[in-house]
């Protein structure tokens, strides 16, 4: 009885929380979230979520560092979406092989590609060692905790490799510092592309659509992991290395959904900032988020013009060029919707109810204790400081190939050579970047952050351009291209001879600029460090505030799950529908004489226009359907999430969210934030009538 009445009273505080809300750790679930899953349809026992021989976080990955997957066969088989293989799928692509634009099918084990710097993580075990972390880290300063925890990260490592070599510790802050958890990991380095659609539909409706319902995207592709052939364990690539073979993999569905069904998104979210202040957000809006429209407009624009002249050129930044614009395009969303709700005012709003709760003494202590006044002009110094460091990251930051080597000779570049006779030699990657377009890249940056950030945040050489050039950007990068080595195949340079090394203009380059961010850096870091301490305690007033309540963590890319229901939403007359049909990508293809991202090959408008699609047609409403909505709770870094039905079967894989929510990382809005996905039944349909993959369905055995 006693039993009961907790759970009734968990229920009843959890009522004022939004069963779509929530990106919670598994090890740890609230037993009033996984009570209220079954009441919203979740069938399973809570332990076939985590920590049991079949559960599903045994199958879900982190891929690559940046998104999300599945295993879905006995043979190591992973599922992500498209556009987290896209990297993967441009770095195999030639004019002449262009597997971006026709796709690729691997019909045996020795046609699958292997790719470097690619993996898929398992979460093996996730534990809360708060104490442990503020034992080694009290009294002490910032970068003497960071020193710490590394420690820490490393002994703990050491102690998990004894047990099993492939095994790693990674330590990571919760609720805004107030929490440590420790996560092992198994990596599995050999990860080889199998599977993908033409591009054409794999990213249909490209930055048209991109944030945007109703969706048509078929928005997968398809991996395998390999494994030692003796251990079935993590190995480096190698032609003899076998698929791995998981205990267990997820069960595909061809049953579909309907309209208020349980669903539920296991992924790895990356970031969001929830517990953010009202100066935090406004700091997002008007210059974080400001700053990188501004630098991307125009690289977009650069970047279009030349793949838009050639194929080649097309290949070598498609790329970066969807990878720019994808948060280019998230951030003008996420201003409009701060505004369009009035979020910094509901955010003041919310404070002032802590600094009332924060008025009776009995409340407030050292770790509650807010200052909002030091808040506010802690963020009023930073202005003009995160301003300079945003232009700076956005316009030198892994941009053009020159910049990018004159930085990277200066910061964190390994010598060759003996110890007595170290050099730095850039490998050859001319095929990889357009030199016309590298200029020009270059010149409109420099130009850019002249024109933006003021003269006492620029490096010397912009004096330099002023003076000896006249401010005349392009004719000094003519003559920094002319007179450098940096771009130069097989030019070695000797940094132990600084005098020689800096007499290169690109080294140079790269030195004033790395020179002045760590400038900006020195000044900038104490302010964000008290910056975190006062947020630190906002967040921890908030869960004391409200401690009736059960709170999840702001995402850091750990293992999360979020859940709810299959559905639409209403905003103004719009009525959304939670799915599309073939009817609304044939209404799109036929507008792909205007509109390049809805142009596909004739072929995929011969499949779409079937008259029948055989077990992968919904058996209610007889049709195909190809995306749908849920109101799970995702942000970036849950694309390639699988999204599970009440039984724990795969019905899809989440790839978006919509722009009537994008400031959702910093509020969730209840009525408006969706998820978007992928129906497994429209991947399936194009593997089988597509890319007569055999195979690989029958290896799924979707059921």
């Amino acid at each position: 009885m006693k039993k009961t009445a907790l759970i009734v009273a968990g229920l009843m505080a959890l009522s004022t929380v939004h069963a779509d809300e929530g990106m919670w750790t598994l090890y740890n679930l609230p037993d009033a979230v996984y009570e209220q899953m079954v009441n919203e349809g979740f069938q399973l026992p809570c332990d076939m979520l985590y920590n049991s021989p079949n559960a599903i976080s045994n199958y879900v990955v982190n891929f690559s560092g940046y998104c999300s997957g599945v295993v879905v066969s006995p043979d190591g088989l992973v599922f992500t979406n498209h556009h987290c293989g896209f990297s993967a799928i441009n770095s195999h692509s030639t004019v002449e092989h262009d597997y971006m634009l026709n796709g690729f099918y691997a019909k045996s084990y020795s046609e699958e590609l292997p790719n470097e710097k690619m993996f898929v993580s398992f979460m093996k075990e996730q534990k809360d060692i708060t104490s442990r972390v503020n034992a080694i880290t009290r009294g002490k300063e910032t970068d003497a905790q960071e020193a710490a925890i590394d420690s820490l990260t490393n002994l703990l490592t050491d102690s998990v490799k004894r047990i099993d070599k492939t095994l790693h510790v990674e330590i990571d802050p919760f609720y805004e510092g107030n929490k440590y958890f420790a996560t092992v990991y198994q990596d599995f380095k050999d990860l080889r592309l199998v599977f993908t659609v033409p591009k054409s539909m794999g990213k249909f409706g490209g930055e048209t659509d991109n944030w945007m319902w109703p969706r048509q995207t078929c928005d997968f592709s398809v991996f395998r992991i390999y494994a030692d052939p003796k251990t079935n364990g993590p190995a480096d690539y190698s032609p003899s290395n076998v698929p791995y073979h998981p205990e267990h993999w997820a069960p595909v569905s061809l049953e579909g959904y309907k309209d208020g069904d349980f669903a539920m998104t296991v992924g790895y979210p990356g970031t969001t900032n929830r517990y953010l202040s009202s100066y935090g957000i406004k700091q997002r809006r008007d210059i974080e988020n400001t700053s990188r429209i501004q630098v991307r407009d125009i690289k977009l624009a650069i970047l279009k013009k030349y793949m838009d002249a050639s194929e080649k050129t097309r290949i070598q930044y498609e790329d970066s060029y969807v990878g720019s614009a994808n948060y280019w395009k998230n951030s003008i969303g996420m201003n409009k919707c701060i505004d369009s709700i009035g979020l910094i005012r509901q955010k003041a709003e919310y404070e002032a109810k802590i600094r009332a709760w924060l008025s009776n003494p009995k409340n407030k202590n050292s770790a509650t204790d807010v200052d909002f006044a030091l808040l506010e002009q802690l963020y009023n110094r930073n202005a003009p400081l995160a301003h300079a460091i945003g232009y700076w990251q956005e316009s030198f930051w892994k941009n053009s190939e020159f910049l990018t080597r004159a930085i990277k000779i200066n910061f964190g570049m390994q010598p060759k050579g003996t110890p007595d006779n170290q050099y730095c030699e850039f490998d050859d990657n001319s095929n990889e970047w357009n030199l016309e377009l590298d200029k020009e890249l270059t010149a409109a940056m420099f130009k850019n952050y002249a024109a933006n950030v003021p003269e006492e945040y620029q490096p010397e050489l912009f004096k330099t351009i002023k003076t000896k050039f006249k401010g005349n950007y392009e004719k000094y990068t003519a003559w920094l291209y002319s007179k450098s080595k940096l771009l130069v195949k097989g030019t070695k340079f000797y940094p132990d001879n600084q005098k020689d090394f800096l007499k290169d203009p690109g080294v140079q380059v790269g030195f004033q600029l790395m020179l002045q961010y760590a400038e900006i850096g020195s000044q900038i870091k104490p302010i964000m460090d008290s910056i975190a301490q006062q947020e630190k305690k906002l967040c921890q007033a908030k869960l004391e505030m409200e401690m009736n309540k059960p709170h999840y963590s702001d995402a850091n890319f750990t293992m999360r799950l979020s859940y709810g229901q299959v559905g639409g939403y209403m905003i103004g007359n719009f009525n959304s529908g939670y799915y599309t049909t073939t009817q609304s990508i044939l209404d799109k293809m036929k507008q792909g004489a205007n509109n390049a991202d809805y142009k596909v090959e004739p072929i995929m408008e011969q499949l779409m226009s079937a008259k029948n699609f055989g077990p992968y047609q919904d058996k209610r409403t007889k049709q195909l359907q190809l995306c749908f909505l849920t109101n799970n709770d995702i942000t970036g870094g849950n694309s390639g999430s699988p999204m599970f039905d009440g039984k724990g079967r795969l019905i899809g894989l989440a790839f978006d969210g919509n722009w009537d929510s994008l400031s959702s990382d910093i509020n969730f809005d209840t009525h408006l934030a969706r998820c978007i996905g992928v129906d497994i039944r429209y991947v399936l349909y194009m593997m089988d009538k597509w890319g007569h993959a055999d195979r690989l369905i029958k290896e799924i055995s979707p059921k």
